[in-house]
């Protein structure tokens, strides 16, 4: 599929004042045609502005941007030769990539790398070996206890239900056992939800840079995805609302404690805000909260549905797991809803998967019971790890930037060019691998100028990591495609 040659349906509409609050504003403070042509193309492969919405009308943008409709004229001009704008009589100018500009990740899969390479893709842990080992030795104990029995539980050990559900209200969200359905992770838990809410055509929203899995999700039920953008900034309640309003999705998915890649946190005000939105057009919100256990500088966050008062929380699907705080290999994941919607969760889910494994609910069982100092202890472990990682990377790519997160797993790297594609493939010849930010967005071509790298690795391994990615940029910068170039010429 090509972009930027195909007149696309328009969904969305900026008005003027919203695409200004996009756009970083030039040193000079005064948008030229050039500068404001580039504000947009910058804000567009950051994914602060989606592919196929419509732009504001010139007239309405000169006035927001105090500036001659002449210099409006003239930036779309621009964009308009350079691929990153389309037009079309009686239907406006709406943005646009150019031929060829959709990347490709590097294409391993996790696991799928060689043992001498350094994985500075997967924000995965290592697990709790002793607190796991002895789980797993109650485990062992208790499973004569349900070998009598067939095994099947379709949705899940009464006692994992039972222990999540008083995690929940004891986080701030009263919750009954009858009230949680146990996955085989979160992320299939997220598959259940788009499979209960979503049939293909369905318009969803999504936030934009998001996990990866998810957006794979979605696309694979063919879901028509709108995105809205998560800055360094966090979120912009308008642009969520307004897409909201204007699009009408059957769901949407969320990550709103500790967002993954960013690591933004939204307020919990705002969460209000979006579930009031949300209620209001009838759309079911699918709430990641795998990471918000994972909080190195503030308190940890209540559960998003704590937040959203009476009637709101009816359309939430909350999703978590043990992955990020004890082991991804665990595979114990859960969902939490109105029990009406955890009987259809589960009638869905035994279409494909009849029930979880018993061992490895029993001990989710026993690590539940002192998951508290467990996760203390992660929690100590990923400040040091991103202390590490952010020394590292400063003292060998200097040139690099991002903002501290105040949870989470992982930096958000700016780059300051949208190269990252051909440098993660540069990187893994050197023995180091890198995620592009274009993995995580959801239209192809977007934020090509940033890196994910997660802060989940022994801390010894950040220092030669960061020197095989400067080795991989070492020479480079001239062999690098701009997709930018060629410059425009006034």
């Amino acid at each position: 599929m090509t972009y930027g040659r195909v007149v696309h349906a328009v969904d969305r509409t900026l008005s003027g004042r919203q695409l200004a609050s996009l756009l970083t504003p030039p040193p000079e403070g005064r948008f030229g045609y050039r500068e404001l042509a580039r504000a947009v193309r910058e804000a567009l492969l950051d994914g602060r502005v989606a592919l196929r919405v419509r732009l504001p009308a010139e007239r309405e943008l000169a006035q927001v941007l105090e500036v001659s409709r002449t210099t409006v004229t003239g930036a779309y001009d621009l964009l308009r030769e350079s691929g990153y704008a389309l037009s079309r009589r009686g239907s406006g100018t709406w943005t646009a990539l150019p031929d060829g500009q959709a990347p490709k990740a590097v294409g391993h899969l996790p696991g799928d790398t060689a043992d001498e390479v350094i994985d500075l893709a997967l924000a995965a842990p290592q697990g709790p070996r002793a607190e796991l080992a002895e789980a797993l030795a109650e485990a062992a104990a208790a499973l004569p206890r349900y070998v009598a029995a067939p095994g099947y539980h379709p949705y899940g050990l009464p006692e994992l239900r039972a222990a999540v559900a008083e995690r929940y209200t004891a986080r701030g969200l009263p919750t009954r056992p009858e009230q949680i359905l146990v996955t085989t992770g979160a992320q299939q838990a997220v598959s259940l939800a788009l499979a209960l809410f979503g049939r293909p055509g369905d318009r969803a929203l999504a936030e934009s840079p998001s996990y990866t899995t998810a957006l794979d999700a979605m696309r694979g039920r063919g879901l028509r995805v709108t995105p809205v953008p998560v800055t360094e900034g966090g979120w912009d309640s308008g642009l969520v609302e307004a897409a909201l309003r204007q699009t009408a999705p059957r769901l949407a998915y969320l990550i709103p404690n500790f967002h993954n890649p960013t690591g933004r946190l939204m307020p919990r005000e705002q969460g209000r805000e979006v579930a009031r939105a949300a209620r209001a057009t009838g759309t079911w919100l699918v709430v990641d909260e795998t990471l918000a256990d994972m909080a190195l500088d503030v308190p940890a966050p209540a559960p998003f549905a704590a937040a959203v008062g009476a009637g709101a929380g009816e359309q939430i699907v909350s999703v978590g797991s043990l992955s990020k705080s004890c082991w991804g290999g665990l595979r114990v994941g859960w969902a939490r809803a109105s029990a009406r919607v955890v009987s259809e969760l589960a009638r869905t889910r035994v279409t494909a998967d009849l029930s979880g494994s018993v061992l490895d609910q029993l001990v989710a069982v026993a690590l539940m019971r002192g998951l508290d100092p467990i996760v203390a202890a992660r929690v100590e472990e990923l400040r040091r790890q991103r202390e590490a990682l952010g020394a590292a990377l400063a003292r060998h790519l200097p040139e690099w930037r991002w903002a501290e997160p105040p949870g989470g797993m992982c930096l958000w790297i700016d780059l300051g060019r949208p190269v990252a594609t051909q440098l993660a493939a540069r990187a893994l010849r050197h023995g180091v691998r890198v995620e592009g930010g274009a993995r995580f967005g959801v239209d192809p071509g977007t934020h090509e100028h940033r890196l994910r790298i997660p802060y989940t690795l022994p801390e010894e391994l950040y220092e030669p990591a960061a020197e095989r990615l400067a080795a991989a940029l070492e020479g480079a910068p001239g062999r690098f495609t701009d997709p930018a170039q060629p410059e425009w010429v006034a």
